[in-house]
């Protein structure tokens, strides 16, 4: 089975050389770096299968290097896991809607954050294996985060991003707002329910103005789910 290959962006000395080996003993291919400068000729080499990033960098800080790569049709689809001892749920929030995949708080287990990277890896996976994905008169397409309604491109956020692609890779299911967070958001990341209510009502004004009104609808008691039009 081929190794799992990590980019580990990390200036802390003793954090960086424990979690790079850390991770080797678990049979992990780690390529350590301790700034976005160093971190960006690696990936000029070879991509890394998954990016571990800090939040607070010498330069250019985590989030704002996250927001670089989503823009570079190279780089976009490389799954990122932010590292950081910020907690609050502000912070946490802001990490996720950057286009982070998850969100690791210090500090953490190295069992809990392997097991982070493998649930997103498998999102990511999932994600690549369905390219385009159709419901009525929305089209998402999973390469390019290209989505069109009725043929007319519709800009979102990565997180409202991330919610229709969930909803439409799985259409008429219903799904909770603890099951969303698992999914969207990533397993174990702690964000409030309300969260999850903010975006759903983001995403629903976004496709109430295309036309696509009550495409996702809210099933009392139990959660949210896309209807598709042959339901």
């Amino acid at each position: 089975m081929e190794k799992i290959k990590v980019l580990l962006v990390e200036d802390d000395e003793d954090i960086g050389e424990m979690l790079q080996m850390s991770l080797q003993v678990n049979d992990i291919d780690v390529t350590w770096r301790t700034d976005v400068m160093e971190a960006q000729k690696v990936l000029k080499e070879a991509l890394p299968d998954i990016i571990l990033l800090d939040w607070m960098l010498p330069g250019i800080s985590g989030p704002d290097w996250v927001k670089f790569l989503k823009n570079q049709e190279e780089n976009k689809r490389i799954p990122i896991i932010m590292l950081t001892a910020r907690s609050t749920e502000e912070d946490k929030i802001k990490g996720l809607e950057t286009g982070a995949d998850d969100y690791v708080t210090k500090p953490f287990s190295v069992k809990e954050l392997i097991a982070r990277m493998n649930a997103v890896l498998r999102r990511a996976k999932i994600q690549k294996g369905n390219d385009v994905i159709s419901v009525g008169s929305l089209s998402i397409d999973s390469e390019s985060h290209r989505i069109t309604i009725d043929g007319v491109d519709v800009m979102m956020s990565p997180t409202e991003y991330k919610l229709i692609h969930f909803f439409a890779s799985n259409p008429n299911k219903v799904y909770s707002r603890n099951q969303l967070l698992d999914n969207v958001w990533g397993d174990n990341v702690y964000v409030e329910d309300r969260t999850v209510d903010v975006h759903i009502r983001r995403l629903r004004k976004i496709l109430d103005a295309q036309g696509c009104v009550d495409l996702v609808q809210t099933v009392r008691g139990f959660g949210y789910k896309l209807v598709s039009v042959n339901s």
